[in-house]
């Protein structure tokens, strides 16, 4: 299997190069990376919980979906793609912000990454890809808050910078 190439990137999104994951993750190199966040008609978010294999926050709580574009495509279609992918569906979404963060794990990796955020709706129970999640859970905006206040180590660093960062602006663009 070939292993999956990230987009490398500028501090303006410019694609500078190709990279394999797991190098551009050990260099803690800037790459492009995306994150959905779905909303059903309560105004609830989807939260999945990663697989407890994943190699690096097994079993931690995240926003819908989150990856990585692949060459040539766009950002919408890298979210739709991954979506589907690990959450079994496919709706529209819409690109909302993005930002640059940077979060080192405690087994040697680092996200630096350039990550655009997508937001979309959707009404109905999920497929989910057991591979890639262990479970899902719609939880509104402000129980999200409160748990992470309470409970930060449960969830993924980047939904936390997420959360933190664009909480106002999520919450009044959803």
């Amino acid at each position: 299997m070939i292993e999956e190439q990230v987009i490398l990137v500028d501090e303006y999104d410019n694609q500078i190069g190709l990279m394999p994951k797991m190098e551009a993750h050990e260099k803690a190199v800037l790459h492009r990376a995306f994150s959905v966040f779905i909303f059903n008609n309560r105004n609830e978010l989807m939260l999945q919980q990663r697989a407890m294999h994943k190699y690096h926050s097994p079993g931690l709580w995240t926003n819908t979906c989150c990856s990585h574009q692949r060459d040539g495509e766009s950002n919408l279609e890298a979210g739709k793609r991954r979506l589907e992918e690990e959450m079994g569906f496919v709706t529209e979404l819409e690109e909302s912000t993005s930002f640059i963060y940077k979060a080192p794990f405690s087994n040697g990796l680092t996200e630096h990454e350039y990550d655009h955020i997508m937001i979309g709706y959707y009404n109905d129970e999920p497929i989910i890809n057991k591979e890639e999640v262990a479970d899902w859970k719609w939880m509104n905006l402000e129980a999200v808050k409160l748990d992470i206040a309470q409970h930060p180590e449960n969830y993924t660093a980047w939904f936390k910078i997420i959360f933190e960062k664009f909480y106002e602006f999520i919450n009044v663009n959803k």
